[in-house]
């Protein structure tokens, strides 16, 4: 019987259509009237960006041509690459915005940390694919599996890209999970952030918090060790978070976490950025205020309105029907991928193409959620919306290696 072959073509046309709508808003934000406030290499974003997206299609094609093997049997190479060029950015890395993070390659500064998202996808993905033995007796493969991701996580941190680490720990547990972690240490996992960001709104809800998670642990898994454990880790989560507000943190940091809670605090201040992306959403109405027509876009009140809150653009110009349009695009994206996870029988394929989904999932909580004030402002960019030339690279990279392995998942099978 011959081997039918189908490639995605919806997966490419909801991409262009991402894209698109990010060339749009970054156009709004760098060449409308705001303009005349924008320093020079700002207001070349927009034809970088779209530089970025030709060298990106290219790159999309070239990689549907790599045999699927490659992907796992250069798993480990790529990932020790990627950290031997991160610590050499924290030494000799260029600094941008305070972060030294970016590498110079020729005439392009390039953020080795996008590359390592690749190589720590592909390299847990291997490790796992060949030890499905994690339980909660035996922890070993869970616990490599966490340095794997630990290692970049740490490097990150050092180069001062603490938001771009915390996607790589969203990113863990669901990893984990999907390869056969027991449902109470996932939730373990998962429940510090939980615990925190109830403590951060108010402490007496992070006890709450922290009862509830416990309460859901033992019911998952009915340990009395893993019980307890939830319980301390929740009491330590409460505990430092607390100290880290109150005694640890910059005045100027505490008050950034503060006004996430009550912006009101601090209006001109801490709390701007947060007033400022919520009048903009709000001011767009149903049918927004029309392209290159927003007053919080065009006068400039938005921060960083090409990249961390590009959602604000949209959200002013196009109003509720732009960025519903947005957020279903991003919807048929994650349950396009599902769906090729789900039908594929190689699980080194499987767990590559769930671990990118939730990589893009994660991106897109963090970012909105810290448009609207639902989340505290991290400066996590949106996927293929947001300027920055490293990062859309990365995301169509993973997304072409998810088409790869989806279009070969007949051939692939046979080699598990």
């Amino acid at each position: 019987m011959q081997d039918k072959r189908e490639f995605s073509w919806s997966v490419i046309f909801i991409w262009v259509a991402l894209f698109s709508v990010g060339l749009i808003a970054i156009y709004s934000a760098t060449q409308g009237p705001v303009s005349q406030f924008l320093p020079s290499f700002i207001l070349e974003n927009f034809f970088r960006q779209s530089l970025w997206i030709s060298i990106s299609l290219v790159v999309l094609i070239v990689i549907q041509f790599i045999p699927p093997r490659t992907f796992q049997e250069g798993a480990y190479l790529f990932y020790i690459i990627s950290i031997i060029l991160m610590i050499i950015t924290l030494f000799f890395g260029a600094e941008v915005s305070g972060s030294r993070s970016w590498l110079r390659i020729g005439p392009m500064n390039f953020q080795t940390g996008e590359i390592t998202k690749i190589a720590t996808l592909l390299a847990a993905a291997s490790y796992l694919t060949n030890r499905r033995d994690i339980s909660s007796e035996n922890l070993k493969t869970a616990l490599v599996t966490v340095l794997i991701f630990a290692i970049p996580a740490i490097l990150l941190v050092m180069q001062n890209e603490a938001g771009v680490a915390i996607v790589y720990l969203g990113i863990l547990p669901v990893v984990l999970f999907w390869s056969g972690l027991p449902y109470g240490i996932s939730a373990l996992m998962v429940s510090p952030a939980f615990i925190a960001y109830f403590t951060i709104l108010d402490w007496r809800l992070g006890i709450i918090a922290a009862l509830i998670a416990t309460l859901v642990i033992f019911l998952l898994q009915r340990r009395v060790w893993l019980t307890v454990t939830s319980f301390v880790f929740g009491a330590l989560v409460i505990i430092g978070a607390e100290v880290a507000l109150n005694q640890v943190l910059q005045p100027h940091q505490r008050a950034r976490i503060e006004s996430f809670a009550n912006p009101s605090l601090d209006p001109l201040g801490a709390g701007w950025n947060v007033l400022q992306a919520k009048t903009a959403i709000g001011s767009g109405g149903f049918q927004g205020k029309g392209f290159m027509e927003g007053t919080q876009t065009q006068l400039r009140f938005l921060p960083e309105q090409w990249t961390d809150f590009i959602f604000c653009v949209v959200g002013e110009e196009f109003g509720f029907l732009g960025a519903s349009t947005l957020i279903i695009l991003f919807s048929l994206l994650f349950l396009k991928l599902l769906s090729m996870a789900a039908s594929h029988k190689h699980p080194f394929a499987q767990l590559m193409i769930v671990s990118v989904t939730f990589l893009y999932f994660t991106h897109f909580i963090i970012n909105i959620g810290s448009a609207t004030a639902l989340l505290p402002i991290i400066g996590i960019p949106l996927p293929f919306i947001s300027y920055g030339g490293s990062a859309f690279l990365t995301n169509t990279i993973l997304l072409a290696i998810c088409l790869n392995l989806d279009y070969n998942k007949r051939s692939l099978s046979i080699y598990r």
